[in-house]
């Protein structure tokens, strides 16, 4: 049997079997102490004979069962083993026989057990009904607290194969038993069980059917107590790291979330409402991983100010009048440069562009509310308050050029800046609108644009944005002639950038 195992088998199913056997001879061995040596039994007429006989039939049994219980336990195994080599996720049926594979191997010791209480039972009925009825009881006690350990034991060992059918899909209803029978179970196994032998040895003291000293009643409390010690602690030890470790998992994911992290996750191993609680956790993660890229993506789209206004007042439609600043750049000989260059060269170069003109707009506090093919809009106070909307957009109309000129000296670009009162909020319809400002500076900066690209300079802004700039920014720029722009009533006095000013920018 043995040269026919798989490597698979070798690794996880021969140690699973062989701990499990273990764990049943010791439980077997302790029944036949506690029957020959401990518990106060009837009176027979040849106890020598009677003690050779069973443990003859004791080590018989064993001969058997050890070997048929594995074969049992490896049979059992085989449907799970055998969707572990196919490396993909469980059906549903795998999953359910890989979660309840402890629970089925728990049915094997049971009827082994079950087996030997009958037969040691009958074998010991000849002798007496006392003594068949005593060691009947003895059976049944430690065949519950033996199955109760080893259904621990299987569920810690498998750990690794419930996770593997867990990892995919996890079932809305548990496989396993809940934190609350797993508990009770354990309280009445690895407690409840040794006590009640002690209460039935008293029982039988005192309706007469069993006959012992003091001594021997002695020996029995203190044997059935310690194995209610030792075998409780076990099992209670065994219960609470089941139910510790995936807590203590949990717990130390969420305090890295906590920090910020939300590439985490842990891994799911227990059928029951634990599994649940991991497997909810990992999809909290997974929500807030998607939230941040979403929240990440917004921002990219409507710009991280607007983005985080969105989300922490909510979303209406209409605007409100607010003081702003407007810089408006565009591209000059932008036709000619699609035309001239593969369109993936004209993509890299705009992109080299706008890369430029968000970084300075950002390092100023301002906000780039829009591009528009090769132009783009930056507002300075909207839709966060600034202390000096109007130099901050001055001084970055200077450093974009400067910057432009040195690092994608290929972009030429018309600048123009104004400032005033606009309308600044969402609008559109409500399945589709945008963050945008309306107003007289908007138009004029844009118009200061198209006149900027005549100029050698390629900057312009109005005297109301020089006008609005703090003392240091203002003494930067000269005023200049007045100019009655495209589409405009009134003329509108130009500033430009001083020459030191626009040297040292």
């Amino acid at each position: 049997m043995l040269g026919r195992l798989s490597d698979l088998e070798r690794r996880l199913a021969l140690p699973y079997a062989i701990l499990m056997i273990g764990a049943n001879v010791i439980g077997a061995v302790i029944v036949f102490v506690l029957v020959r040596w401990v518990l106060p039994l009837p009176d027979v007429d040849d106890p020598a004979a009677v003690q050779r006989t069973n443990l003859v039939a004791l080590v018989a049994y064993l001969a058997f069962a050890l070997p048929a219980g594995t074969l049992w336990v490896l049979r059992l195994l085989r449907p799970v083993l055998a969707w572990l080599r196919t490396d993909r996720a469980p059906s549903e049926a795998e999953q359910r026989q890989a979660l309840l594979a402890p629970a089925r191997e728990v049915l094997v010791h049971g009827a082994l057990w079950a087996l030997a209480g009958v037969l040691f039972t009958a074998l010991n009925a000849r002798y007496s009904g006392h003594l068949a009825l005593t060691v009947a009881i003895t059976v049944g006690l430690g065949a519950a607290a033996t199955c109760a350990v080893a259904y621990l034991l299987a569920q810690r060992v498998l750990r690794p194969v419930a996770a593997r059918a867990l990892a995919d899909h996890v079932p809305d209803d548990p496989a396993l038993p809940g934190i609350a029978a797993r508990l009770l179970l354990t309280w009445a196994l690895g407690t409840g069980v040794p006590v009640l032998g002690l209460a039935l040895v008293g029982a039988g003291e005192l309706t007469g059917v069993l006959h012992a000293s003091s001594d021997r009643i002695a020996t029995t409390a203190v044997a059935l107590g310690g194995i209610a010690l030792v075998v409780g602690f076990a099992v209670t030890a065994l219960t609470a790291r089941s139910l510790a470790d995936p807590l203590e998992a949990v717990r130390h994911a969420q305090a890295q979330v906590q920090r910020g992290e939300t590439d985490v996750g842990v891994a799911v191993y227990d059928g029951s409402e634990v599994g649940l609680l991991q497997a909810g956790f990992n999809r909290m993660t997974g929500g807030l991983r998607e939230r941040e890229e979403l929240r990440d993506l917004f921002g990219r789209q409507v710009g991280e100010d607007v983005a985080r206004q969105a989300l922490e007042r909510g979303i209406k439609l209409g605007g409100e009048e607010v003081e702003v600043a407007v810089l408006f750049i565009d591209l000059v000989g932008s036709t000619e440069l699609a035309h001239e260059r593969p369109p993936a060269e004209v993509v890299e170069l705009l992109n080299e562009f706008f890369c430029v003109v968000v970084a300075v707009i950002d390092d100023e506090r301002g906000s780039v509310n829009k591009f528009v093919g090769d132009a783009a809009l930056c507002v300075f106070g909207a839709p966060l308050p600034h202390d000096d909307g109007a130099g901050a957009a001055l001084r970055a109309a200077r450093e974009i050029r400067r910057r432009l000129a040195e690092d994608v000296p290929q972009c030429d670009v018309g600048i123009g800046v104004s400032a005033g009162t606009a309308v600044a909020g969402n609008i559109g319809a409500a399945e589709r609108f945008e963050y945008t400002v309306i107003g007289d500076p908007v138009n004029e900066a844009s118009r200061l644009t198209e006149l900027a690209k005549q100029q050698e300079a390629r900057i312009l802004a109005s005297e109301a944005a020089v006008s609005r700039a703090g003392e240091d920014e203002a003494g930067r720029w000269e005023l200049g002639g007045s100019e009655t722009l495209r589409g405009r009533a009134t003329p509108t006095r130009l500033a430009s950038p001083r020459a030191d000013a626009a040297a040292s920018a």
